[in-house]
């Protein structure tokens, strides 16, 4: 089984705004990459078809799969770039609370997809109010 990472995603408000930042960034030819302080231990494992869940306004909204993990160093500072694949994929809103860095995130306790099934048709701020006042 994969191992995810969930990481806060700091300055963005909805998913419809990440999709189309990642947009104009894939416009003047950047690559999906974010940048971290810390390199997973378990890199190994999470490039096993693991995923970087995002945390928008206290919610898990959305994945990306994660396609590389890269250390680079500079002197004595390093730093790990995470690549992703462009896709973002919704995901069952979940609540989190705040944290700093990323955090691994086990295969069995991650959001499944909202592709298909009940929820897909609806809103996903929607769908996040309704798990919000635990009606769904």
């Amino acid at each position: 089984m994969p191992l995810h990472l969930i990481k806060l995603c700091v300055g963005v408000d909805s998913v419809d705004e990440l999709a189309a930042w990642r947009t104009e960034q894939k416009r003047a030819g950047r690559l999906p990459i974010v940048h971290t302080r810390n390199t997973p231990k378990r890199a190994a494992e999470v490039l096993e078809g693991g995923s970087l869940f995002w945390v928008i306004k206290r919610q898990v909204r959305c994945r990306q799969l994660i396609t590389a993990v890269d250390t680079h160093e500079d002197g004595l500072k390093t730093r790990c770039e995470l690549t992703l694949e462009d896709e973002l994929v919704l995901v069952e809103p979940r609540g989190k609370t705040p944290f700093q860095g990323w955090r691994y995130l086990e295969h069995h306790e991650a959001p499944g997809d909202l592709h298909s099934g009940i929820g897909a048709e609806l809103p996903h701020d929607l769908a996040v109010e309704l798990r919000a006042l635990g009606a769904w």
